[in-house]
């Protein structure tokens, strides 16, 4: 299991080529959900240890966001559409990147230590089912190139989310 979440590469862009084929590795033949989607948090947890402080999903659940598998601080159970960064992607449909969470109207405070943020949103059968979020300690960590390649790895693990 190890050689999974080994990370050789220094670039950004680098570290997720490196770790993409990890993932497919790891939810290749499990057809659990959960397990599958913890898999990947920690994948991106470890890919980048000192950028990310917190990643998991949310699971869009009779209306709601409710949290699902993640790594990092204990997090708010329910989101609202609509509501803080991850329910706008969700109502929006699309990928938010946030360089200062101070500056994002109606931001929701999970992790007090959080200054920066991206949610990709995940669709299954055309339709939004969840978000995966990250947060970082440090403003503007997330930009164009983690936007493309967090869209790749949701678009991966979408099929474990209905």
């Amino acid at each position: 299991m190890e050689e999974y979440v080994k990370v050789t590469k220094s670039s950004k862009e680098e570290v997720y080529n490196e770790i993409i084929p990890q993932i497919s590795s790891l939810l290749e033949g499990e057809a659990d959900p959960t397990a599958n989607l913890a898999n990947v948090v920690a994948v991106l947890k470890m890919a980048f240890p000192s950028k990310v402080s917190w990643v998991g999903f949310y699971i869009l659940k009779e209306g709601e966001l409710v949290l699902g598998p993640f790594q990092g601080r204990p997090a708010c159970v329910r989101i609202q559409v609509g509501k803080g960064v991850c329910g706008t992607a969700v109502a929006q449909g699309r990928s938010i990147i946030v360089p200062n969470v101070e500056e994002f109207p109606g931001h929701i405070y999970c992790d007090p230590d959080s200054r920066s943020e991206i949610v990709v949103p995940i669709f299954n059968q055309g339709k939004v089912r969840g978000v995966l979020d990250l947060d970082s300690p440090r403003v503007g960590s997330f930009d164009e190139i983690d936007k493309k390649y967090l869209e790749v790895i949701v678009e991966k693990a979408a099929i474990y989310v209905s």
